[in-house]
């Protein structure tokens, strides 16, 4: 059989954890209309009859203004350089500008085989995707795919693609293995995906979730511990909300998918902390697992 590793990369809000969700056919990262959704590595499993794909969602490449986005950048390139192949995501409803030009250089440098995807071709016209494929094609790359992650539109053709550029190998991961994310982070980050929908201005950016206990309990109920962490002393009481109000709201929407996710009745409790400028402290980034 085939099976190798494939990086997905692209400019931050480009759609890559979609796009990496619908090929695994189940969701193993969160998603949001907020850059910088994704800020660790997450794997994805795609099963096939000859074939093990292992997609390596990553961050969005962007100019870094703190030392979590130099981290977040320096994983991709690691991500990039220990794949068989690339998964360049481009939007088919933005043009084509300098962050996806620089993502095509250190493509082309690094010399792994690249299957362009232009995503969002359910939102833009035949024109933008026209235009899109025009522009990339002048890069070189393997192959170039239309596609739309969300309405799962030739993500089949994706599959096929990156199949074509796999080593002979054999598989990395189980048969029923769809991701190898730690519960603790899967948790977490279904939480911040909660707060990312409802947040505005920065404030999604200051915040990050630490799971601090998980804990299965006599009368079967699964009991988390949790720490959503701001910035900034002004921000806790807008991530808590008028008298709990959104705390306790993105608390019931995550319970629910915590739930599916383990298969028991959850007991979700949330703590909100200040670590004032969490984003530019190496060893407190290093606690939280960037």
């Amino acid at each position: 059989m085939k099976s190798g590793f494939v990086a997905v990369v692209g400019r931050p809000n480009v759609g890559k954890s979609t796009l990496v969700n619908a090929a695994v056919g189940t969701k193993v990262a969160i998603t949001s209309s907020r850059p910088q959704t994704t800020r660790n590595t997450i794997r994805g499993v795609v099963h096939g009859a000859d074939v093990q794909l292992v997609l390596v969602d990553s961050p969005g490449l962007h100019k870094p203004k703190n030392a979590l986005g130099e981290r977040l950048n320096r994983l991709v390139y690691g991500t990039l350089a220990e794949s068989d192949a690339a998964l360049f995501v481009i939007d088919a409803t933005s043009p084509i500008g300098p962050g996806d030009r620089l993502i095509a250089e250190r493509l082309a440098e690094s010399g792994v085989a690249t299957v362009v995807a232009i995503n969002k071709t359910d939102l833009g016209d035949k024109e933008q995707v026209l235009a899109q494929l025009g522009e990339a094609g002048e890069w070189d790359f393997a192959a170039y795919v239309p596609v739309s992650a969300l309405t799962g539109d030739n993500i089949d053709l994706i599959v096929e693609e990156l199949t074509a550029l796999m080593p002979e190998g054999p598989p990395y991961f189980p048969a029923d293995m769809v991701t190898d994310q730690p519960e603790r982070i899967v948790i977490a980050e279904l939480v911040r995906e909660k707060y990312l929908a409802r947040l505005r201005q920065e404030l999604p950016h200051s915040l990050t979730v630490a799971v601090e206990d998980i804990e299965e309990r006599d009368t079967g109920v699964t009991y988390i511990g949790a720490r959503v962490i701001v910035e900034r002393d002004s921000q806790k009481g807008i991530v808590i909300g008028k008298g709990g109000e959104l705390l306790k709201t993105v608390g019931q929407e995550a319970r629910t998918e915590i739930e599916a996710l383990l298969g028991t009745q959850v007991f979700l409790e949330l703590r909100v902390k200040v670590e004032k400028d969490w984003q530019d402290q190496p060893q407190l980034l290093d606690r939280l697992g960037f």
